[in-house]
């Protein structure tokens, strides 16, 4: 487990206690207590936001490779290519874009990462999120220990969009938001698969 996840729940877990702390303080009526120790709680919790904002802030963009591996625990996903489909949506002029996802489970036994998403990022900074049901496997698949099977997601996107990039998030409102340097966390610039396109 990396030092940035422990430290997450180092300061959580201090945080809660000194909260309990807080609680169990006004209960027997020591305010004065209560207060003092709501307020180191105030301070370390504010200040590992500030850090986690800062290195948000300053910290490069991490821009992957076609064929690079991204993991989150033992499950890795790798771009392998992309490819245009024409013709799917009539009479429209945008563009259709297919792209190859192997999705690889290094651990010994089945698992899947139930929160995963994928998005288009173009040069503007516009979104575009996969078209439901044209994927075949899901990102979320539950996978065999040590095996690997291909997602192919669709992604509709606007005709002028260029500098194409694949994002792989697990959303808002989870834990890894709160973890200094993730690539979901708060203010972070997203890791971004270039697709050359």
């Amino acid at each position: 487990m990396k030092i940035a996840v422990w430290l997450f729940y180092g300061v959580a877990g201090w945080c809660a206690i000194g909260l309990l702390g807080s609680i169990l303080s006004l209960a027997r009526e020591r305010r004065a207590e209560a207060l003092r120790n709501a307020a180191w709680v105030a301070v370390v919790g504010g200040a590992y936001l500030l850090t986690l904002l800062a290195v948000s802030t300053f910290q490069r963009q991490r821009v992957v490779a076609i064929g690079q591996d991204q993991c989150f625990g033992s499950t890795c996903f790798r771009v392998t290519g992309v490819d245009e489909v024409p013709g799917l949506i009539a009479g429209s002029p945008d563009r259709v874009l297919r792209v190859h996802i192997a999705v690889t489970n290094h651990g010994p036994s089945a698992a899947e990462d139930g929160d995963i998403r994928a998005y288009l990022l173009d040069s503007r900074g516009r979104q575009w999120f996969a078209l439901p049901g044209l994927s075949g496997n899901r990102l979320t698949s539950r996978i065999a220990g040590r095996s690997e099977i291909i997602s192919q997601p669709m992604f509709r996107v606007a005709e002028d969009a260029t500098g194409l990039g694949l994002v792989l998030t697990h959303g808002s409102w989870q834990a890894r938001q709160f973890i200094v340097g993730d690539s979901d966390s708060l203010g972070h610039r997203p890791t971004v698969v270039t697709l050359g396109r």
